[in-house]
């Protein structure tokens, strides 16, 4: 069996590889990434590995070569806030390359296409998000998301290509990029604590969120692409407890024994964004095993181990009009 994994080196990516590896008799990984923000360390050695961009013609040549039979398309920049600041490389680095993952796909006879999408979808509307609602996004990124999901949507209905689209909730734990400062914030915490900076919170702390530990995740996404009741499904992966970013600042701030948050300027985002679980739990088996505390009890422990890499800033923004100061 041959599995290809876009964003092989990144969080979900790398560990998804390697439970494959480990628990799939027989299963072969295809591993694609162009280490825009993945790590060569994060990827198992077992993992057939290509760095290409998934926009590229070499991603269509490897793809018929490898015939794979199964795909989890994981990569993307989701720098939601940062979006509006870089929509060129927002829409290429999505839109785009997931338009070249479905050309193969139905090309090749994919048996499912397994697509991360995200929250972003939502927008605005009214927690917890069901994912019958409408997608409502509020920013590039969501756009590129939704205009994903619906790409995927109309190649099942018109070119028979099956599909299931998880919409994960802020997965974090180890491998996960720790050295952005533009997304994965119980990263940058950690990043910021090991260097003696305070936590950084944008606006009043008080908007809401859920996060999965990605060991909870595996199995449910292995489910998404082999189950039969999981195709053409959308569903919301894991999260069933939603906290303010005060509260996850807090539990980071006990697991570490230490650390000062710091308030900065508000930005455009969705104040509280949490979603339905129950969907994941019927179709996909998903158990919330590990506690905030517990996943990030294990996660600093990682981070602690990781070198320092330096901290990643985008040189040149698309739109500097209404950039945050502290982006600038």
């Amino acid at each position: 069996m041959k599995i290809l994994i876009t964003g092989v080196a990144g969080l979900i990516g790398s560990r998804m590889a390697s439970w494959l590896l480990e628990t799939i008799p027989d299963c072969t990984i295809i591993g694609i990434d162009d280490m825009s923000g993945g790590y060569f360390e994060n990827i198992d050695a077992r993992v057939q590995f290509h760095k290409v961009d998934c926009a590229d013609d070499h991603f269509e040549e490897i793809f018929n070569r490898e015939k794979p039979d199964y795909v989890y398309h994981f990569a993307a920049y989701a720098a939601e806030g940062l979006s509006p600041f870089i929509r060129k490389y927002n829409y290429k680095n999505n839109l785009l390359s997931t338009a070249n993952v479905i050309n193969c796909c139905i090309n090749n006879d994919v048996k499912r296409l397994v697509f991360t999408s995200s929250m972003a979808v939502y927008g605005k509307q009214t927690p917890p998000f069901s994912e019958d609602l409408d997608r409502k996004p509020i920013d590039p990124y969501g756009v590129a998301k939704a205009g994903c999901e619906r790409d995927i949507e109309i190649a099942g209905e018109q070119h028979g290509l099956d599909w299931c689209i998880i919409r994960p909730h802020n997965v974090y734990g180890r491998n996960q990029n720790i050295w952005d400062k533009y997304r994965n914030v119980l990263g940058i915490w950690m990043y910021n604590h090991l260097r003696g900076l305070p936590l950084t919170i944008y606006g009043s702390g008080e908007q809401t969120r859920a996060f999965s530990y990605i060991d909870d995740c595996l199995l449910p996404l292995w489910k998404a692409a082999t189950l039969e009741k999981a195709s053409k499904q959308i569903i919301n992966l894991g999260g069933t407890r939603e906290y303010s970013i005060n509260q996850a600042a807090d539990v980071l701030i006990d697991v570490m024994g230490g650390g000062e948050k710091v308030y900065l300027e508000k930005r455009h985002e969705v104040l509280h964004a949490w979603s339905t679980w129950q969907k994941s739990v019927q179709i996909l088996d998903y158990k919330d095993n590990t506690s905030l505390h517990d996943g990030l009890t294990k996660m600093w422990e990682w981070a602690k181990t990781q070198p320092d890499r330096g901290q990643f800033k985008w040189k040149n923004y698309e739109v500097e009009k209404g950039i945050y100061s502290y982006w600038k």
